[in-house]
């Protein structure tokens, strides 16, 4: 519990910065409690307005959750979320930010990567969240290729970069812990994009591939039978919203040094690029999805307006 602690307390009071006047609420399910209830311990010493929730696990990740568990969120000064499936991208989440309150959804994270993850200079991964920003925030194009096949472009049109540095102290911030990447949801993008690194259902692919086609900002071909099946499943409800190219993202956690099968770590891993399809309202899009798959790119080679740049090193 040790080793949890001392996670829960960079959350708390490093990312988070609660104060005792704070209301907070920590949102977990089931299968995270262990975490939840670390977190929870932390919070509590801080301040008496602290509260825990529990879940079963969501269907899916982005999927809502319970009427209550979003009600206490947007009432929060501040929330912590670790959870089996994202609440990243759900209206619960956006609702409770818009309305001020800041905080940090963990999705699917386990002990192991709650300790790593956590475990990291947050000072450091800022000045390199800020160091890649400048390096594509003006771009109106960005193109990734790798050895392997990726060769996309993305068309970013007026859509804003955000950071995601691990500081939620502001009121109505949001960041991913462990958190360390610079995204876009960019209005359009053509190409084919392999992913090599980590992709859910699958976690960390040894040897393999995934080949993704994009035409028109919309993946119009999956190599994989069971992320394909997911994205088909998705359409039956929203159409095709289910397909869109969603997000590009660019790794800064400096920290984290090899992938380890976790999405939610991997895709903040120095040098990596990920790429996500489905849902992206919440990320400055416009396409609401019950999904948001992202797929993690190693060795990519990145072109901001046809200049190359230099991505973050661990």
């Amino acid at each position: 519990m040790s080793e949890l602690r001392t996670a829960a307390e960079t959350a708390v009071q490093q990312c988070l910065e609660l104060e005792g006047e704070e209301s907070c609420v920590v949102v977990t399910d089931d299968e995270r409690e262990p975490i939840g209830v670390a977190l929870y311990e932390v919070v509590r010493e801080v301040t008496d307005d602290a509260t825990i929730v529990r879940y079963p696990p969501g269907e899916q990740h982005g999927a809502e959750p319970p009427a209550p568990v979003a009600a206490a969120m947007e009432g929060a000064d501040a929330f912590l979320a670790p959870t089996t499936k994202s609440l990243s991208h759900t209206r619960a989440r956006s609702d409770a930010t818009d309305e001020g309150a800041r905080g940090s959804t963990l999705p699917g994270i386990t002990e192991e990567v709650f300790v790593t993850g956590l475990d990291a200079d947050y000072d450091r991964i800022a000045d390199e969240c800020e160091r890649t920003l400048e390096r594509v925030a003006d771009a109106d194009e960005v193109r990734v290729t790798t050895d392997l096949g990726t060769d996309i472009t993305f068309a970013v049109g007026d859509r804003e970069w955000h950071d995601d540095t691990g500081d939620v102290s502001d009121p109505g911030s949001f960041s991913n812990l462990p958190a360390g990447e610079v995204f876009v949801s960019p209005e359009s993008a053509d190409g084919t994009y392999v992913v090599d690194g980590t992709m859910r259902p699958h976690g960390l692919l040894e040897g393999r591939e995934l080949e993704f086609v994009v035409e028109d900002g919309l993946v119009t071909e999956i190599s994989d039978d069971e992320i394909r099946a997911q994205v088909d499943e998705a359409a039956d409800e929203v159409g095709d919203a289910a397909y869109n190219l969603a997000e590009l993202g660019i790794g800064t956690n400096v920290g984290v040094t090899e992938l380890v099968g976790s999405v939610l770590l991997d895709e903040k891993a120095a040098g990596t690029i990920h790429i996500a399809i489905g849902d992206n309202a919440s990320i400055g899009g416009e396409t609401e999805a019950p999904i948001h798959l992202d797929g993690i790119v190693r060795d990519p080679t990145v072109y901001a307006d046809g200049e190359e740049i230099e991505l973050p090193e661990a």
